[in-house]
């Protein structure tokens, strides 16, 4: 066995012929207690990113955390299974996360429109999306694993397969994520429902005649999220919070004051324009703009990708048409089969009359299937994290939602069902994400193919579970509303405003175009609108401490002694802040539900324990807890 990936592995070989790290191929990766780990991993990870996602609009990939967390596993309790089985509960642990970063973008805005959500819904058009997903990313593995090998580079797959491949040597990086899990679980205890003995959100507002309202939270889950993501990531975010709260909220404040008596805000018959907070002005106007942005950058995200999705579709049925007989496996045509049947179980569940049922069923269908493909060759050339699955859906939605009003289906009812179906699109594109990142790495590993599509199968079900029970269990939190609600839902939000404004006709219509010019502005000046548009959208609290997580790179990076020691603390503090955000959201969303079951709750800081000073204290307790063991880490003599 080599000690290190071939270099064939980044190209350089047809694909056919690559030799990969694992030459033997009766050898497999799986067995009961890999299952086990990797079920239990599936519904970790989902869970985590539903509830990160939810909070943030932000959500991180699970397939280096996987990897790490997982060879450990594998140590204690599958050691025989080796790299393989790694593999496998990596590919598990991508699972859950994808299904999670799909469902949260639509599934909560049934919930946002007053409608509500059951359990069988979501897992009927949550397991048809992952199984329609997996179904057709398998009919092109062929093309865009093995044809295309070196053309398209799997930037994070290589990541993973890196970092399994170094496994042997992966205790620092499970020892930094286990520092990160207790200080983000430890202070997440102290501030939320779980406790609640200490405020975590430092507010400072201006004056009458200059609206505005500066929040941060002392939130661990966040602060990791900017480390990883960086610094251009989280100040373009900050900068659209900043253009938000200090912009556009003061300038709608000046005009609001100038309002005569009598006249009501257009959505809240018994608020006066003249009399409206801060929060009132966003709730009712600023956040409109926002969806005009997001809007428009996921529909020029979509023109964007139609060169894409016409040479993939070529590419892909010229592929099949000289596919050799039986170079599939039987389980994948079982797999979308399925898929098929139960999206169409499901579009009955979910639709109001048969005539709908068919209809939104293979608008699905196909819509799904022209994404899934994109996905597969965007995270070939991009990879998961920055797939931009919001400007899929949002184009998908918005082509159900024309012809749901063509077809006079306009009621909240039938924008339930439309957004049913719109979570079964979104599932079915973020499932083929993962999916073939994690067969990439099966391919340059040297794993089994039809082994990892049956793992991953069965982890991202698990992962439908999960989050639909979440999604259920948190209702009425996900219902809250004002300046630091516990969920901002930023995707959500726009979906449910896009397609319920589109089918009633009321929506403030010169703020969404205002939103529309601003995005088209960002895009003449090549700026990222669908980042800048998240953080005109979220709150100021999340996008503040965010840019802090960030900055804390930048000082790391910084105040290292060369390139190796920058590369051993930023891959440490890496590690380290995926510890944070699995310790932030696991024990905030335990927090959350024991709050909902009246388990915990009640209680609410007071005196020193509920102003900004301690907000203020905790912030440097987080920022020092989390410098200081990066800080310590050194490289090793053997590296």
């Amino acid at each position: 066995m080599n000690k290190k990936l071939p270099k064939e592995a980044y190209g350089g070989v047809a694909g056919k012929d690559y030799v990969p790290y694992i030459t033997d191929k009766s050898r497999t990766g799986g067995n009961a207690a890999v299952l086990i780990i990797g079920i239990v991993f599936a519904a970790i990870f989902s869970a985590s990113t539903a509830y990160s996602g939810m909070k943030a609009g932000l959500t991180v990939a699970a397939g280096i955390p996987g990897a790490i967390i997982g060879s450990a596993f594998v140590a204690i309790f599958a050691k025989q299974k080796g790299i393989l089985g790694k593999n496998l509960i990596q590919g598990m642990s991508s699972g859950g996360e994808s299904v999670a970063s799909g469902l949260i973008f639509v599934l909560p805005s049934v919930i946002l429109i007053g409608s509500e959500v059951s359990f069988l819904e979501g897992l009927s058009v949550g397991v048809g999306g992952v199984l329609f997903g997996i179904g057709i990313a398998s009919l092109v593995y062929n093309y865009l694993i093995i044809d295309q090998h070196g053309q398209l580079v799997y930037p994070e797959s290589m990541a993973i397969s890196e970092t399994l491949v170094a496994s042997d040597s992966g205790g620092d990086s499970i020892k930094y994520m286990g520092v990160g899990f207790v200080i983000g679980g430890a202070l997440n205890t102290l501030t939320s429902a779980f406790l609640n003995i200490a405020n975590n959100v430092m507010s400072f507002s201006g004056k009458s005649w200059y609206k505005w309202k500066f929040d941060l939270e002392v939130n661990p889950l966040l602060l990791g999220i900017g480390f990883i993501v960086g610094l251009d990531v989280s100040l373009t975010m900050f900068a659209g919070s900043i253009l938000s709260v200090f912009g556009i909220t003061p300038l709608l404040g000046y005009f609001t004051e100038m309002a005569g008596d009598g006249i009501m805000v257009w959505n809240n018959a018994s608020l006066a324009v003249n009399q409206m907070a801060v929060a009132d002005i966003s709730s009712a106007y600023v956040k409109y703009i926002g969806a005009g942005m997001m809007l428009c950058g996921g529909i020029i995200g979509a023109i964007k990708l139609i060169p894409t999705i016409i040479a993939s579709v070529k590419e892909t049925a010229k592929a099949r048409a000289t596919a050799t007989k039986g170079d599939g496996s039987s389980t994948q045509l079982l797999i979308l089969i399925g898929g098929v049947i139960i999206g169409f179980i499901a579009s009955f569940i979910i639709s109001g009359n048969i005539l709908m049922a068919i209809i939104g069923a293979i608008l699905s269908f196909i819509l799904s299937l022209l994404f899934v493909i994109v996905a597969g060759r965007l995270t070939g050339t991009i990879g998961t994290s920055n797939l931009p699955v919001s400007g899929m859906t949002i184009a998908s939605l918005v082509i159900v939602t024309l012809i749901f009003v063509i077809m006079g289906w306009t009621s909240t009812v039938d924008n339930k069902s439309l957004l049913l179906f719109g979570s079964f699109i979104v599932v079915s594109i973020a499932i083929a994400g993962g999916y073939f990142q994690s067969q990439k790495v099966t391919y340059v590993i040297g794993g089994n193919k039809n082994e990892m599509q049956r793992y991953f199968t069965i982890a991202s079900i698990v992962g439908v579970i999960v989050v639909v029970a979440v999604i259920v269990l948190l209702t009425d939190q996900l219902k809250i509303t004002g300046d630091n609600p516990p969920f901002a839902l930023p995707q959500a939000n726009l979906m449910s405003t896009l397609t319920s404004g589109i089918m009633s006709g009321q929506l403030p219509w010169v703020m969404i175009v205002v939103g529309v010019f601003m995005a088209i502005v960002l895009y003449l000046l090549d700026l990222p609108i669908m980042t800048v548009a998240i953080g005109f959208y979220l709150p100021v609290a999340t996008t503040s401490i965010i840019l802090v997580g960030a900055l804390i790179r930048v000082f790391v990076e910084k105040t290292s002694k060369g390139e190796k020691d920058k590369e051993v603390k930023v891959s440490n503090g890496i590690s380290l802040s995926s510890g944070l955000v699995a310790g932030g959201s696991i024990l905030g969303l335990i927090g959350i539900i024991c709050q909902v079951t009246g388990v915990v709750g009640g209680n609410a800081p007071t005196g020193f324990a509920a102003g900004n000073g301690m907000a203020a204290l905790l912030l440097v307790v987080l920022i020092v807890l989390t410098i200081m063991p990066i800080l310590k880490s050194k490289v090793k003599d053997d590296e």
